[in-house]
């Protein structure tokens, strides 16, 4: 967290609009690139590694990719691209849960709660609340029986350890992060939740669909890594001097979206929603390594802003915390856990989350029917060819 902030000293965008960044930017970023892709070489880190949620998934990270994983993530977070610190995190605490636990001989059982519990010790520190840490590993991880003990017990125990480790050295956390107006809950709220939630579930097909085209666009280019992370780390940096707040994590960012979304305008904040989609592509099909979360509540929650303006009767609270944690909760897989984040962060009551939890839940559902559209009909596809 630390590099993180070190990453955005150099950072300053005094005019979040249109032009606002510095042309002295795309310098920083191409030479993040060339850095990025030396040290890819000087670590032999695989051109394609595990994702954050593939590694939930499965409750397994290879020790080996940790150097390789926590320098270039390092780099790519200091270099200003749209990823972030959530893999380098989870990587660090997964793979010494596993490089421990098989020190010790432990099962496989054993070592994949262990890797999980590492990995809620690496996140305790960073989101609001253990709490939150642990549904989201154990929605994920989708673990049953006697496993699912197991994680959920070593993850509180980790999570909450880092949490108090963490406040006593930073002594800030998530809660209460994003300051929206309060608004009193109202039925029909729940009719928007899920409304909200279907413009949510598009915002994440499309965000997965660019994600995905960035990515097969770079595997195209006959060109050694180094070259395609310059290119990357340029071209995100050209995206950044044309919209500033498209740049970094989009953490800080997203706080000056809410802050003066009204100034900014809704044809704006709707070119940033779609910029953030592409810097996040082309930062991770170039080579940048980061996670994808802190980007996506970009995306969410600036759209929940777009929102706002475009339906001025639905309240901004209402708005922002349905997308904030739609958007994300369509894409990660786990509902519940945004649910508790966009309660946390926001602070807007007990009762105005019904909204959002049917929210979360028509994305993560509408997503989910989405995929499993598309893979029937590869599936289909793929045996009308070999018949």
């Amino acid at each position: 967290m630390w590099v993180l902030h070190l990453g955005e000293s150099w950072y300053d965008a005094p005019n979040p609009g249109w032009m606002g960044g510095q042309w002295w930017w795309i310098a920083v970023t191409a030479g993040a690139g060339v850095l990025v892709g030396l040290l890819r070489m000087l670590t032999r880190l695989p051109e394609k590694t595990p994702g954050l949620i593939a590694d939930i998934e499965e409750a397994n990270v290879d020790p080996k990719l940790m150097p390789g994983i926590l320098l270039v993530s390092a780099a790519s977070l200091i270099g200003g691209a749209s990823v972030g610190p959530e893999k380098a995190l989870g990587t660090f605490g997964g793979g010494l849960g596993r490089w421990l636990s098989a020190r010790a001989g432990l099962s496989e059982e054993d070592r994949a709660a262990a890797t999980l519990s590492g990995m809620g010790g690496a996140y305790g520190g960073l989101f609001s609340s253990p709490m939150i840490v642990v549904v989201m590993i154990v929605e994920v991880a989708r673990a049953g029986g006697a496993k699912f003990t197991k994680i959920l017990m070593s993850t509180v125990l980790s999570s909450s350890i880092s949490f108090g480790i963490y406040f006593a050295v930073a002594g800030a956390v998530f809660l209460g992060l994003y300051t929206v107006p309060a608004f009193e809950y109202q039925d029909w709220y729940l009719l928007a939740g899920v409304g909200i939630g279907l413009l949510a579930a598009i915002v994440s097909s499309v965000f997965g669909a660019v994600v995905l085209l960035c990515a097969k666009l770079f595997d195209r280019l006959r060109l050694p890594s180094i070259v395609k992370s310059t290119i990357g780390g340029a071209l995100f940096g050209l995206i950044g001097v044309i919209l500033p707040l498209t740049m970094m994590t989009g953490n800080a960012q997203l706080g000056v979206v809410l802050k003066e979304g009204s100034t900014l305008g809704l044809g704006l904040l709707i070119v940033l929603v779609l910029a953030k989609m592409v810097t996040m592509g082309v930062s991770l099909g170039s080579g940048f390594v980061g996670g994808p979360i802190l980007p996506s509540l970009f995306v969410g929650g600036t759209a929940g802003v777009a929102l706002h303006l475009a339906v001025p009767g639905l309240p901004l609270g209402l708005t922002f915390a349905c997308m904030l944690a739609s958007v994300v909760g369509g894409m990660v897989s786990a509902p519940f856990a945004m649910v508790l984040f966009a309660a946390f962060t926001t602070q807007m009551g007990a009762l105005n989350t019904a909204p959002v939890l049917l929210s979360v839940v028509t994305s993560y559902l509408a997503v989910q029917a989405v995929m499993h559209a598309l893979a029937a009909r590869r599936a289909k596809r793929s045996k009308t060819a070999a018949a």
